[in-house]
């Protein structure tokens, strides 16, 4: 007889179902795994034999065979220990074969049977929701996981407990999910002196999901400005956080199972490797790329980051999904991400300083910002200098809108671009447009357009910073409430990607 149960094994975000069969048949004792088991599975029949043991229960003096189906792929992880004991239980007729083959589980077993949370248990949940199936896992991951409400999630805190439950002797109810966490933004716009300029193209950027690219001397105010953009960005939409609260929960990042609806703020410090940026590492786990989907990334010290690193950034931004391929590993995590990049001036930070610039100037500025290279420069649709704010502003009182007052705008600017790509799913902003939406939706009028034209050959633009300079227009005039983009737009929005620009005679 073989008994079955269900699993997952994780490819990226997405959640595999796996058979987890179980035959127990005459011949010399032995407790074997297959299907391509990493170390940590091969481990678990002595996790799953001392659990036992713990319950008083005796495994039979014949062979025992655990089959992971398909098993041409890669099995790893601790998870797998709960529904293999489940698997088990049901060949010793210990539970009804029909209940185990009915659950989706996964868990870690102690010694004593007690269960470990384990990670992804809401993609888990999702796939067990598609199979019809419901979802047995430890109670440490049962609200994250009970967010998907399409399945039942049943969340044990012991072996032993599964076992009650599934011969109806102490049945356990399904469990709730976590609560919707909003942390306070304590960061507010005002608090930052002067800055005007950059506050505008922080209030773009939100709008429109615009890169931004911000130089200036240490101490100018960057970070502080990066810092709050979070507080100017309308909530996940319910699709948008559970995408990211799929990936998070692969990452381990979702505590007593509460989904946040705030956009979640990354911000990796520059000697992090292109692993922890893009993505890798043992089981391919997601970078910070992924981590800020949905969000923002800020990358301080971005020419201190490492060139190989920086240039990985290309191909991510431009697509919004990044593929982590590796010897024994090929997955796609989506990276729908908003990067804001602070740099110095040049290496010593006071290029624009007459009195205190070193004597390597320009060249020093030149070498520095060098690193970034020309195709990454050219994906920042917004590019500002932020000077340093002069002594006497310091004291004087907060001026400018509050960050919930430009949060309101962003948020109107962000309706219309939802209508206005209802019919175009994977678009989502005024960044995304592409090929003929982009040309019916940044249609501008005679004059903006020989401006813009004028503008590209006397900067010697390149089609995607042509288009960059269209989409921002274009957010620009959401943020206004104008249907059609105009040429006041199309000059503002090519003031912030090209420096010092003059309008072409």
């Amino acid at each position: 007889m073989i008994s079955r149960a269900y699993t997952v094994a994780f490819e990226g975000i997405e959640a595999r179902l796996v058979e987890v069969q179980c035959a127990v048949s005459p011949g010399m004792p032995a407790f074997g795994i297959v299907g391509l088991p990493d170390k940590a599975v091969s481990e678990a029949r002595d996790r799953v034999r001392s659990s036992l043991t713990a319950m008083n229960i005796a495994l039979p003096s014949k062979r025992i065979t655990v089959n992971l189906s398909p098993a041409d792929l890669p099995k790893e992880g601790s998870h797998f220990d709960l529904p293999i004991a489940i698997a088990l239980l049901a060949a010793l007729n210990i539970i009804p074969l029909d209940m185990a083959e009915r659950c989706v589980a996964l868990g870690e077993l102690s010694l004593d049977g007690t269960l470990v949370g384990v990670l992804g248990a809401l993609p888990a949940a999702l796939t067990a929701a598609e199979d019809a199936r419901f979802l047995l896992c430890p109670t440490q991951s049962s609200a994250e996981a009970a967010w998907v409400g399409a399945t039942q999630v049943i969340g044990i805190k012991s072996l032993h407990q599964a076992i009650g439950h599934f011969t109806g002797n102490a049945p356990i109810s399904p469990a709730e999910p976590g609560e919707v966490r909003s942390e306070y933004q304590s960061h507010d716009l005002r608090d930052v002196k002067g800055q005007e300029r950059a506050k505008r193209a922080l209030e773009i950027a939100a709008a429109g999901r615009h890169h931004l690219l911000m130089t200036g001397p240490p101490g100018s105010g960057k970070s502080m400005l990066a810092a709050r953009m979070p507080g100017l960005m309308p909530p996940l939409s319910p699709s948008e956080a559970l995408e990211t609260s799929m990936i998070h929960s692969l990452s381990g990042l979702i505590s007593e199972g509460g989904i946040s609806r705030n956009r979640p703020f990354r911000d990796p410090h520059h000697t992090a490797s292109m692993a922890a940026i893009i993505g890798g590492g043992r089981g391919a786990k997601p970078g910070e790329v992924s981590l800020a989907h949905n969000g923002v990334l800020f990358m301080d010290e971005f020419p201190e980051y490492a060139r190989n690193t920086l240039e990985t950034l290309r191909q991510p931004i431009e697509t919004g999904s990044v593929v982590v391929a590796r010897a024994n590993a090929h997955v796609r995590y989506p990276c729908r991400f908003l990067l804001i990049a602070a740099a110095n001036p040049c290496k010593c930070g006071q290029l624009t300083d007459p009195a205190q610039a070193c004597s390597r100037a320009p060249i020093c500025g030149e070498d520095y910002l060098g690193r970034i290279s020309g195709p990454l420069l050219d994906r920042f649709d917004l590019r500002i200098e932020v000077p340093p704010v002069a002594y006497s502003d310091l004291n004087l009182p907060a001026s400018g809108p509050s960050s919930a007052e430009v949060k309101a705008r962003v948020e109107t600017a962000r309706t219309v671009q939802a209508d206005r790509f209802r019919a175009s799913p994977d678009v989502r902003s005024n960044a995304d447009m592409q090929g003929q939406l982009l040309e019916d939706v940044c249609a501008t009028d005679t004059e903006g357009t020989a401006f813009l034209n004028r503008a590209a050959e006397a900067f010697n633009l390149s089609a995607r910073g042509y288009h960059r300079i269209l989409r921002v227009a274009r957010t620009i005039a959401d943020l206004d409430g104008e249907a059609a983009v105009r040429k006041p737009h199309i000059a503002e929005a090519a003031s912030f990607r090209l420096a010092n620009l003059r309008e072409p005679a």
